[in-house]
This record gives structure tokens, sequence and C-alpha cells, in this order.
């Protein structure tokens, strides 16, 4: 009894592992996929990409964080009326102010968190029947809201999934066809693993 009891009183001082607190750098990486969840009035249809996602927040308090959403650059197929009528390629880099529930303590940590968007387009090419037109897609500013989750494996490595909203609204010119108000608006889901400093 008394080898269970010292057990016991060892068990409780060994050091709990920290999920998230004040001070920490949290680096995640994984797939994200993109997937534009509209296209310009039933006219053009933006098809989904899925590229590495990597995200960099700091904790300003155990519950509070600021975090910055960076890509390599997604690629998409545009349609029009089920062809392929050009190529575009965009960074959506988003910087976000997210609350975490739970404590340090905690090993489960979900988190939500709203911020804002800048969307620029390059390599815009047209394609097939518009192979040669000039394609120009204007940047864009919008709001992003996500939500996720975090999962601790050990003291620095976790275990991260989560889901992105971006207010994507662009004007995408066709020479000689005309000019397109297009509202991508993706929805982003990321998996992942991430590692605290």
């Amino acid at each position: 009894m008394k080898k269970l009891s010292l057990l016991i009183a060892a068990a409780f001082m060994v050091p709990v592992a920290q999920a998230h607190q004040a001070g920490d750098i949290l680096v995640r990486g994984g797939a994200i996929m993109v997937s534009p969840t509209t296209g310009s009035n039933d006219v053009l249809d933006v098809q989904p990409d899925t590229q590495l996602g990597l995200t960099l927040s700091y904790m300003l308090t155990d519950n509070w964080a600021v975090e910055l959403l960076a890509a390599t650059p997604f690629s998409h197929s545009v349609e029009l009326g089920g062809g392929e009528v050009a190529k575009v390629k965009h960074l959506p880099p988003s910087l976000m102010a997210q609350y975490y529930f739970g404590d340090a303590q905690s090993r489960v940590r979900p988190y939500v968190g709203a911020g804002i968007n800048y969307t620029f387009f390059f390599d815009e090419q047209g394609r097939n029947a518009l192979a040669g037109t000039e394609v120009n897609a204007d940047d864009s500013w919008g709001l992003a809201a996500q939500a996720g989750l975090d999962m601790k494996i050990n003291d620095h490595w976790f275990v991260n999934g989560s889901i992105w909203y971006l207010d994507i609204d662009t004007d995408v010119e066709v020479k000689g066809v005309g000019t397109f108000d297009t509202h991508i608006d993706p929805v982003g889901l990321m998996v992942g693993l991430g590692y605290t400093f």
C-alpha cells in the first residue's frame, strides 16, 4: 500500500505537458484543398485544387493568437459550358485573430478565427478554344473565417484539422469576349501536423 501511495504521489509530481500557452509559436503544415463554392452567375465554373498549406501562429495569451496562412500557389481550371477555357493561379495569404477554447493544460484545443484575406492572381492563360487569348483576373480583398482543432501528441508535436472560408471576388477579363464578375468564395480544408516552439 505504501508503494502504491508513492507511485500516485510521483505521478502527480510529473509536469503536465502544456498544449498552447502565451508566447508559443505554432507552425502547421499539411494538405489544403480549396474548393470554390460559386462561379460567375452560372457562366464560369472554377474547379478545386489541393496544395501544401502552411500557417504560423503566435499565442498572445493562453487563449488568444494571431495567425498567418500561406500556401504554395493554387491553380484553378476555369470552365465555360463544361469545357476548360482558362487556367489561373493565385495565392491567398490571410491574417487571422484566433480564440482557443480550453486552457494551457488542455491536450485538445478547438479554435475559431476571423480576419482578412488578400488574394493575388497571376499566370492567367486562355485554354482550348481561348488558347492564346489574353485573360486577366483582378486581385481581391475580403473577409476570412476559420474553425479548427489541435490535438497534442507530445510537448512539441500536434495534429491539426481546420476549415476555412475566404471571400474572394474578382473580375475576370477575357479579351475580345467580355468581363465576368466572378465570386470564388472558396472553402478550404486542411489536415496536417504542427510543431510548437
